[in-house]
């Protein structure tokens, strides 16, 4: 009777002890099989594949970027430079005219008293005036001062700002004067009259 019991309780225990080993064995299965499949997408369960995200959406952008966008840009910084360099040339030839300007007022101190004012109004006037046309040379300035002062009473619209306007739009000096109203002749004898006048002043 003791034999009996004995081998139930010993099979009884065998089953059991086969039992824990099936399932540790499933269970061991279950995580090996989760690690192989993070493995072979090259992350951890719940990451992004390889070749997906940031780095790929950085590098459609800069393909797309060469295409079109680069051109674009390119263009831009052409015409930039486009612009910075023709406004650099301009203050270049702006400053040139202004140290000549300045060498012809120290070379000939009664230029100024000539036209009436003193050499700092002369000067910075003419300054102003290069601030809108860079071309403008000071014996023009100089000219157009002196050719206003003589003509405006008889010529109202003569001005110092007209004939200035005139020049920067690439007329000469007569025809300027001829479009504020003057005949060819009298534009020719207002600037005779003038450049008699301003070569007194520069002796």
């Amino acid at each position: 009777m003791s034999n009996i019991r004995f081998n139930k309780m010993f099979y009884l225990a065998m089953v059991a002890l086969c039992a824990i080993s099936l399932t540790a064995s499933a269970f061991g299965q279950g995580r090996s099989g989760g690690a192989g499949r993070g493995s072979r997408g090259g992350s951890s369960a719940g990451g992004p594949p390889s070749g997906i995200g940031v780095d790929r959406g950085l590098g459609n952008a800069s393909t797309r970027s060469n295409g079109r966008s680069a051109d674009g840009l390119s263009t831009a910084s052409d015409r930039s430079n486009g612009r910075s360099n023709a406004g650099l040339d301009r203050a270049r030839l702006a400053a040139d005219n202004s140290r000549q300007a300045d060498r012809d007022l120290r070379d000939h101190p009664g230029l100024a008293n000539t036209l009436h004012v003193n050499a700092n109004d002369l000067r910075s006037g003419y300054q102003a005036a290069l601030a809108v046309n860079p071309n403008l040379k000071f014996g023009q300035y100089v000219a157009a001062t002196r050719l206003a002062q003589n003509l405006n009473p008889r010529f109202p619209n003569v001005t110092r700002n007209a004939i200035l306007a005139g020049l920067a739009s690439g007329n000469s000096l007569g025809r300027t004067l001829q479009n504020l109203g003057l005949s060819s002749r009298e534009a020719s004898e207002a600037k005779k009259q003038a450049e008699r006048e301003i070569k007194q002043g520069r002796r």
